[in-house]
């Protein structure tokens, strides 16, 4: 069942009231002042019939088949149009409703959802109709000259649907042959020569009785210029779409690109990065002591470096492997820190036992800055790391102590490239899915990030 809002109840309402008032009005005033000569108040009352049954067309059919965004508006709109156009010129409608009806009209185009790309023609069909019928309508009311308003009666209407011919029909057509332009020329030479026998004919039929003899001569004079000014339009805005078109494709095909090479770039950079960190931990942990810490530790960094070759180079990988590289990183990490009392460690990351996916390498500079700038061997130091997974929403946060290096630290002047190169990657890879917030003080630093994963199908 059709649901209205508000605002179109209260307009049909008032346009009701309004159709209603000038029927009485106009049945009183034939009553009075017999004004309406050899018309009864039946004729009237289907001409103001007529008049609603088009304006409900347009607010319960048209302005509703222009809301559906997903889905392709029906031809019977263009029917619709045809049918107020037709009603005027034989003044079943009047001029004053017809502007009105024309208006309205121009409030479904201004107001229609345009996304679909096969609206596009029904959306140009309404504003040239809605043009249309308004000047014509204007030109009824002001008494202008009988040629001005035969012209939009007859001329207007099959202008309007040339132009749609040309610009959704022949015109994607020709454009993929050769010599296109020949071809185009000659079939619009063609189209106005033989639009002259049927133009001919309807013209000689309707001013018949009409002592304006000249009329359709004019008129048949008018055709032809016209139609060619139509083929001359619709060739020069069917070029520019075109070439807006391919720009913005081309534009796009750009920024793609250079995504695309961003983010590979960055992923390239971070390898060599944590390598670096892994072998100095190692070289560390040999110097206190060769025994089972060092193998252990090899054995992480061979898992480390497995996974960096084989995995990382994937869009996306199952979270369970990008959270067993980070649990193997700290592990690792727990090697150097072990012997020092003064280290304290917390880890709560949840088991993954589920289908989602991430992109790899987006949780271990997080942590490997924690490690960097967070521990320090001769003063206390501490470090936690949560992982929670709710429904698809990844919660993850680290809270470290700040120590600053010293000043024969190498790693001091290194700015590293983990968390501004995470940034961009969240930016580039989960626009509008992600929060991180990094808080920062003189002792401590903080990091929250939420990321909307998706499953594996």
């Amino acid at each position: 069942m059709l649901k209205l809002n508000e605002s179109t109840k209260i307009e049909l309402w008032a346009a009701t009231g309004c159709i209603t008032a000038a029927l009485l009005f106009s049945i009183t005033e034939m009553t009075i002042n017999a004004q309406y000569m050899g018309q009864t108040w039946i004729s009237l009352l289907f001409n103001y019939m007529v008049t609603c049954i088009c304006y409900l067309l347009l607010v319960l059919y048209v302005d509703q088949e222009f809301k559906k965004s997903d889905k392709e508006v029906s031809i019977a709109v263009i029917f619709v149009y045809i049918l107020i156009n037709i009603c005027f010129v034989i003044e079943i409608i009047n001029a004053y409703f017809t502007a009105l009806l024309a208006i309205k009209i121009l409030i479904i185009y201004f107001r229609a959802k345009k996304e679909n790309p096969k609206n596009q023609i029904y959306a140009e069909a309404t504003l040239l109709f809605a043009c249309s019928i308004f000047i014509h309508a204007c030109l009824v009311l002001s008494n202008s000259i009988n040629i001005s308003k035969a012209f939009f009666t007859f001329i207007a209407p099959i202008s309007i649907f040339l132009y749609l011919y040309l610009m959704y029909a022949a015109l994607p057509h020709l454009i993929t042959k050769s010599r296109h332009f020949l071809r185009y020329l000659g079939s619009s030479l063609l189209f106005t020569a033989v639009s002259f026998i049927p133009l001919g004919i309807l013209l000689a039929f309707y001013f018949s009785n009409n002592n304006n003899q000249n009329i359709p001569e004019v008129l048949l004079a008018f055709n032809a210029p016209v139609q060619l000014i139509v083929h001359i339009l619709a060739w020069n805005i069917f070029k520019f779409r075109n070439r807006r078109k391919a720009e913005e494709i081309q534009t796009l095909k750009t920024e793609l690109g250079k995504s695309d090479a961003n983010l590979n770039f960055l992923k390239s950079q971070i390898n060599p990065h944590f390598l670096f960190n892994a072998l100095n931990t190692l070289y560390g942990t040999a110097l206190q002591e060769q025994a089972e810490r060092t193998g252990e530790g090899i054995q992480k960094l061979g898992d480390m470096m497995r996974f960096m070759l084989q995995e990382n180079i994937e869009d996306k990988i199952p979270l369970s492997r990008d959270v067993d590289y980070l649990n193997n990183y700290i592990d690792l990490q727990k090697l150097r820190t072990s012997t020092s009392s003064q280290v304290a460690i917390e880890i709560q990351i949840e088991e993954q036992l589920n289908n989602l996916q991430i992109t790899p390498m987006l949780l271990i500079p997080f942590v490997e800055n924690a490690f960097k700038h967070g521990i320090s061997l001769l003063y206390p130091s501490h470090i936690k790391i949560t992982l929670q997974i709710n429904n698809s929403t990844l919660y993850f946060d680290v809270h470290n102590s700040i120590h600053l290096k010293q000043d024969n630290d190498p790693e001091k002047l290194q700015s590293g490239i983990g968390l501004q190169n995470v940034k961009q990657r969240l930016a580039l890879i989960y626009p509008g899915r992600h929060e991180l917030i990094i808080r920062e003080n003189a002792k401590e630093f903080f990091v929250h990030l939420t990321l909307q994963l998706t499953e594996n199908h």
